[in-house]
């Protein structure tokens, strides 16, 4: 694996498997995935390209607000973090107890 594709690889951090996850990857083949705060569209679809070996038809992004929290007396507040939402084109599929 060249630099550039370790760089590429490193862009998802971690599936999504929720519930809701689970449902869109079921009727809509698209599924979710933790990702850098700073990756692109671009740099998305080709890290699923690459570790998966399927072919990407869309991808979605959100950023993720963290939540203000209480640690014992004091207030706190998590982490921001980017999801992203991958539609696959037909005929592909991801099998994450497989991968």
């Amino acid at each position: 694996m060249s630099v550039a594709e370790s760089r590429i690889a490193n862009v998802l951090l971690a599936p999504i498997v929720s519930e809701k996850s689970s449902i869109a990857a079921d009727v809509d083949k698209r599924f979710v995935f933790k990702v850098q705060k700073v990756a692109t569209k671009k740099q998305i679809k080709s890290a699923v390209e690459l570790m998966f070996n399927v072919e990407v038809d869309s991808v979605q992004v959100l950023n993720v607000k963290g939540k203000v929290k209480r640690f014992g007396r004091a207030l706190g507040k998590r982490s921001d973090w980017k999801k992203a939402y991958v539609k696959l084109k037909e005929g592909h599929d991801i099998d994450f107890a497989r991968a």
